[in-house]
């Protein structure tokens, strides 16, 4: 696996962080540095991951001359501020999904990238992985005839303590955010932004909504449906279905994993298996890696205004289901 030699600062070493790591680490990619609020939490992780450049503030560390790009892994309201952050120290910037917490700070962000030349990308893993790029090929191929519809879940059994961050409504917490994104970005990237959206949502007692049902149409014959929950585990599979076949994809969808083609007989048309070295993660930092080898500021994959257009859709869903965070 190629790399660029961009030195990597992790900035909030939590749960997704140490996933990201290891996938650097794994991959050989330069894991440069880490910044945390707390000393000895930046320490811990550095310990585990052999990274040389310790700091105990963010702006230390997008201060770090030896840092290039920064991994942004804090709870979503901060993304925004602490994008920014980044940017004005000169930084690339990777950014954990939800990108912000909504519309109007992801365009806040973007567009100062675009000004000062820097790239900064949605840390939507899922887009870059192996098993997406052939479903991609696939589609662009025709095999599928006119696409009609998809319909993906994302379900798992979390935490029900009020002060888990999951559950915090302050903290940006809910099934939405942290779990429906998944498939409503899934959604974007076959289909674009819908016409129309519909939703639904049932809530735990903290406020923060614990699952939500969204339609998608999008003014012709194609419609999505997706689901997310935090209360209860289900399949997690996604399909694309169209005209002439479709494409199952297996449990965890949204990991590296398999899927298979049929044609309307429902024979065989086709099998995929992933084969990845770690979790997966590594593939959206090779990706800004590569943009910032070539010059370019965005994604084909996914550049700003998709990632924008979708947190517009998350927008819309929350206005549906009454979802409002503290301070928006």
């Amino acid at each position: 696996m190629t790399t660029t030699g961009l030195r990597w600062g992790i900035l909030g070493p939590g749960g997704i962080a140490q996933a990201f790591a290891n996938d650097l680490v794994l991959n050989g990619l330069t894991l440069q540095a880490v910044g945390s609020r707390r000393a000895e939490t930046a320490a811990a992780f550095a310990e585990k991951f052999g990274v040389p450049n310790v700091h105990s503030s963010y702006e230390d560390l997008v201060a770090d001359p030896e840092v290039d790009a920064i991994y942004i892994a804090t709870p979503h309201p901060f993304h925004a501020a602490q994008a920014l952050l980044a940017l004005e120290a000169g930084k690339h910037v990777l950014v954990e999904k939800p990108f912000t917490l909504n519309a109007r700070e992801a365009e806040a962000v973007t567009a100062r990238a675009r000004e000062l030349g820097l790239v900064v990308l949605e840390a939507m893993w899922t887009r870059f992985l192996p098993h997406m790029a052939r479903i991609r090929e696939i589609l662009a191929e025709g095999t599928l005839g006119e696409l009609r519809s998809i319909v993906a879940d994302h379900t798992q059994h979390l935490p029900s303590d009020p002060s888990h961050r999951l559950n915090a409504l302050e903290l940006g917490g809910g099934a939405l955010l942290d779990l429906g994104i998944y498939p409503i970005s899934f959604a974007s990237a076959v289909f674009g932004t819908p016409a129309q959206v519909t939703a639904s949502a049932t809530f735990r007692e903290t406020g923060a909504d614990a699952s939500v049902a969204t339609i998608f149409t999008y003014g012709d014959d194609r419609v999505a449906t997706t689901f997310s929950a935090s209360n209860a585990h289900g399949p997690n599979v996604a399909s694309i279905l169209g005209a002439d076949g479709r494409i199952d994809i297996d449990a965890v969808w949204y990991t590296p994993t398999s899927f298979t083609v049929y044609n309307n007989d429902d024979e065989v048309l086709e099998t995929f298996t992933s084969t990845v070295v770690g979790r997966g993660m590594q593939f959206q930092a090779l990706e800004l890696e590569r943009l910032v080898a070539t010059g370019e500021l965005e994604s084909a994959l996914l550049p700003h205004a998709e990632t924008v257009s979708i947190l517009a859709t998350l927008d819309d869903i929350r206005a549906q289901i009454g979802l409002v965070y503290p301070g928006e």
